[in-house]
């Protein structure tokens, strides 16, 4: 249980719900136009977790190996921080994670597509290579994406627009203008996680180096940012739904602004860095709620 306690705690499992969340969504709005296939979800879910998996392992071993991760960083110790897991063995396990990807990736776009779809075929297995390129350089690497404030971007598109959009076309083999808003409003909560775990570390990143938005905008711009992430995906949300209005059910994910709107509240006088480390775990929950709300909503009737 000791060898196993590290491992579970380099993948940071608090962060899956997050990222299943835009397969969620796309999965039900295919559902609500005719088309569902469960090998097609399960395969779409064990893919997404296999890469953030990825993710968590990667972040883990490049912050390690820079010096990032430090006595300076709040929220649970990381594993190579920690000397648990060594910087050699978690390469070896983001390589075995990478077979993993590739299995599943595979394994789902035969599921979809077929044989025949060859279009689609090649294109899920490019999308599929730049996931994974995504997950790795974030921030390993000699310039990782993560350390040039380019972090807010890359999640925005692929847990939001690639991960809803690209789950809805491997149902219906064509992307429809109703998953768009949808698309978008997950990315920006998505970000929003992103963001408050880049203000929990705001000190620590901008004395290791480690440049991200938060850091170039500074704490006070940083919060705004943040409230115009999460109450610009309140918004948008709610104008799909009247864009897009079938039956009283359509607003079902309303439930979920509770949390949202609490948690901004507590944003807005969050000053120090457990402040924020306390509101990651309910974003990234909330933000799941949301997603399952808005499909389910849809699917009822």
């Amino acid at each position: 249980m000791k060898k196993v306690k590290p491992w579970l705690s380099a993948m940071r499992l608090r962060t899956l719900p997050l990222s299943v969340s835009g397969i969620i969504l796309g999965t039900c709005f295919a559902y609500y136009n005719g088309h569902f296939n469960p090998w097609v979800l399960v395969l779409a879910i064990l893919t997404t977790i296999s890469l953030q998996v990825l993710s968590n392992l990667a972040n883990d071993y490049g912050d390690g190996v820079k010096g990032t991760d430090n006595d300076e960083r709040v929220g649970p110790q990381r594993a190579i921080q920690s000397g648990e897991i060594t910087p050699d063995h978690m390469l070896e396990a983001i390589k075995m994670n990478i077979l993993v990807i590739i299995l599943f990736t595979l394994s789902l776009i035969w599921v979809a597509f077929g044989p025949t779809n060859f279009l689609f075929l090649l294109l899920f297995v490019f999308l599929g290579g730049i996931s994974v390129y995504a997950a790795l350089n974030y921030t390993m690497g000699d310039s990782p994406y993560g350390y040039r404030a380019l972090g807010d971007i890359f999640v925005f598109v692929f847990f939001g627009l690639l991960s809803t959009i690209g789950s809805y076309l491997l149902y219906m083999h064509t992307i429809d203008h109703v998953v768009i808003l949808p698309a978008i409003t997950v990315g920006l909560l998505s970000v929003g996680v992103l963001n408050l775990n880049n203000m929990r570390d705001i000190e620590p990143d901008a004395n290791a180096g480690k440049i991200t938005l938060a850091v170039k905008l500074g704490l006070q711009k940083a919060k705004k940012y943040h409230l115009v992430l999460i109450i610009g995906a309140m918004l948008l949300s709610v104008i799909f739904s009247i864009l897009y209005y079938v039956e009283p059910y359509n607003f079902l994910y309303l439930i979920a602004f509770i949390p949202l709107i609490i948690h901004v509240k507590k944003i807005k006088v969050a000053k120090t860095a457990d402040d924020f480390d306390k509101q990651l775990k309910v974003l990234a929950l909330s933000t799941f709620l949301f997603a399952l709300l808005l499909g389910i909503g849809y699917i009822l009737y």
